[in-house]
């Protein structure tokens, strides 16, 4: 494998390799392989997802996602906001951005190190239906943010088991074969959440996530009618920002605002790939 150049970046708190990949330098033939051992953490880069920025020819550039097993997903807020910086820092786009996802086109706004980017309109909001789990019913909702979502509220954030919980709901047969993301809330006032998710694909309590605070915010919204923007505290202390319109329970013009920073540049070499 010749070195290959990657950034290093974190939004928020979800941390994410990027690769120009404009050229084709990342091998396709075990792709899937390459990106769970590179995202591999203290024997690797480490990282919740890996992004691929590739060639368009209708907007700036088109992406390619994947979570950290090296599964691809439609969508990643945060992923998006990184992705968006990236490419304007690298001269493939201007401050204006506009990219190819699987759940749509993104837009992105970039002003140094703070983005801001529009996402497709969610869909599929179900809100206080009960779960059947192993010790009982849970009263979840539920909501895709261009991702699968459920969202629940608690009292205390802390005293929540988010990895057993999330991964007994991820893998629940109502959301299969799929899957779903699942973010726990508590409300601090009327337009500030706290959140913890628990990430399909990473398989683990992330420190932020952007699709599932937009999940959170508008399953907050709808329930007690507070008011755009919903600021979302993050596991790692980071705060996001969601903007939206609502129209009988029609939720658009959603955006999300938040850092997303350059940790470093680097290659990868043959040692990142050694099992």
């Amino acid at each position: 494998m010749k070195d290959i150049t990657f950034y290093k970046m974190s939004g928020s708190g979800n941390d994410f390799i990027i690769i120009d990949n404009r050229n084709r330098v990342v091998d396709e033939g075990d792709l899937q392989g390459f990106i769970a051992k590179v995202c591999r953490r203290k024997m690797s880069v480490g990282a919740d997802g890996l992004i691929l920025v590739e060639e368009s020819e209708n907007v700036d550039f088109k992406w390619r996602f994947f979570n950290a097993d090296g599964s691809s997903a439609e969508m990643c807020g945060n992923g998006a906001r990184c992705a968006a910086r990236f490419a304007y820092l690298n001269g493939i786009s201007g401050a204006e951005v506009s990219f190819e996802t699987k759940a749509g086109i993104v837009s992105a706004q970039v002003k140094n190190d703070l983005v801001k980017i529009k996402v497709p309109n969610p869909i599929d909001l179900k809100t206080d239906y009960n779960l059947e789990l192993g010790n009982g019913a849970m009263q979840v909702s539920s909501v895709n943010t261009g991702v699968p979502h459920v969202v629940i509220t608690v009292g205390d954030i802390d005293d929540v088991d988010v990895v057993k919980i999330g991964r007994e709901i991820r893998f629940h047969d109502r959301y299969a074969p799929a899957g779903t993301n699942v973010n726990f809330i508590s409300s601090q006032n009327d337009n500030t959440i706290l959140i913890r998710t628990y990430e399909r694909g990473v398989e683990d309590e992330t420190l932020a996530c952007g699709t599932g605070s937009i999940a959170a915010a508008i399953v907050m919204h709808y329930k007690s009618k507070g008011k755009s923007p919903v600021k979302v505290i993050t596991r790692g202390g980071g705060c996001l920002y969601i903007y939206f319109e609502e129209d009988n329970g029609k939720f658009y013009n959603v955006f999300l605002e938040g850092d997303a920073r350059v940790i470093y540049k680097g290659y990868l070499g043959e040692d990142a790939l050694k099992v």
